[in-house]
């Protein structure tokens, strides 16, 4: 019998929850009871057809643990290989959080200030600042409050095109395909969100540890936290791109290529899975309850929770009051992905949903708001209202 368990195990590496008779993993995936119209009479599997989603993860925090993962749906329209739990999906935008927690770490560790100027901290680049006053620091940078006006979304690069080197993307240099990253405002003065601002990030950490940006974060977040199916590798290495999910349009077709390359790391070019994501949650709720610490100690965790003032941003995190809970979160829009993440700040429970289509964010926010009403979320037990 254990003979048999354990070839079950490495021929079907899912999760246990996700083969067991789960009532709030069924009561997620079913049609729900009462159908208060909208979507609430589709089974998860006629939401992707709705949606024209090929392909779905996700996983489940419920006291302070992962209560389930599954799957549904196909990595590729093309093959119609399905979706597994270790299936790596593009985070895109989480990959800001996930970045920040290892800026805080070099805070940490005493390598610069989350409040110095990041122009004394920068060694092969500097930010103009000569139009206005002031200072930008690592938590303006981490929570778009430094008054930087690019508001990039990145768009990413074909597999075989030419890719910019940090400094061409920071100064609008070709072969990169987007405007330079310069202030617009003074520091502090408002909120805009800023992809550039996480790639001066990105900047900052490879110049002060001297090291790839890729075995940084491998080192001091993934590593630590157990992220075993997660790279900031760009472009994806030849050996885990049969673990990858493929990128499709809005109707759920196939894009002319697998996926983009993201040399902005930081801000877009995490792969991961949402069981992953969801060990990266728990850590933050753990160490905010003083229980965790893999990476951070407490007070270094606060910060990635506390909003800075300006903004709903903390470093790295967006806040957010649902019902009477107070949530951390972020999301994701990358070529062919979407992705969503949030979690309690207090109790200790969340989500995490990855999809491989441009529709993929209104599915993600249809299975978020189905896990709400089944474990009843919010800080009084009562189901977010509709």
């Amino acid at each position: 019998m254990k003979t048999f368990l354990f070839l079950a195990t490495m021929l079907f590496p899912f999760t246990v929850a996700a083969q067991t008779a789960d009532p709030l993993l069924t009561q997620v995936e079913s049609a729900q009871v009462p159908n208060q119209g909208g979507y609430d009479g589709d089974t998860m599997d006629q939401l992707l057809a709705h949606f024209h989603v090929p392909g779905v993860s996700v996983a489940v925090i419920q006291d302070f643990r992962i209560s389930w993962a599954k799957a549904w749906g196909v990595t590729d329209a093309k093959t119609g290989a399905h979706v597994r739990t270790d299936t790596m999906f593009q985070a895109a935008s989480i990959s800001k959080p996930v970045a920040a927690m290892a800026t805080l770490k070099a805070v940490q560790d005493g390598k610069f200030g989350l409040d110095q100027d990041i122009n004394t901290i920068l060694k092969s680049w500097k930010l103009p600042m000569d139009k206005f006053p002031g200072a930008v620091t690592p938590r303006m940078l981490t929570s778009h409050t430094s008054g930087l006006g690019d508001g990039f979304g990145f768009p990413g690069y074909a597999p075989g095109a030419a890719r910019p080197t940090i400094a061409q993307v920071l100064d609008g240099q070709a072969p990169s395909v987007l405007g330079p990253v310069r202030m617009e405002r003074a520091p502090l003065t408002g909120y805009k969100y800023s992809g550039g601002g996480v790639t001066i990030e990105q900047q900052i950490l490879t110049d002060v540890l001297n090291k790839p940006f890729v075995q940084i974060m491998q080192e001091t977040v993934l590593g630590p936290l157990r992220m075993t199916n997660s790279t900031y590798a760009q472009p994806l290495p030849a050996d885990k791109e049969i673990e990858a999910a493929h990128a499709h349009n809005n109707r759920g077709q196939p894009l002319d290529a697998s996926w983009h390359v993201f040399p902005e790391q930081a801000a877009a070019g995490l792969w991961t899975t949402p069981s992953d994501l969801a060990r990266f949650l728990i850590e933050v709720q753990l160490t905010l309850q003083g229980k965790g610490g893999r990476v951070l100690n407490q007070k270094s965790m606060e910060a990635m929770v506390m909003p800075v003032g300006v903004g709903p941003y903390a470093v790295g995190f967006y806040i957010q009051k649902k019902g009477e809970g107070w949530y951390f979160g972020h999301d994701g829009s990358n070529w062919g992905y979407r992705a969503r993440m949030i979690a309690h700040r207090a109790k200790g429970y969340g989500v995490a949903v990855m999809t491989n289509s441009d529709s993929g964010d209104a599915l993600a926010g249809e299975i978020i708001e189905r896990v709400a009403r089944a474990y009843g979320w919010d800080s009084l037990d009562k189901p977010i209202p509709r």
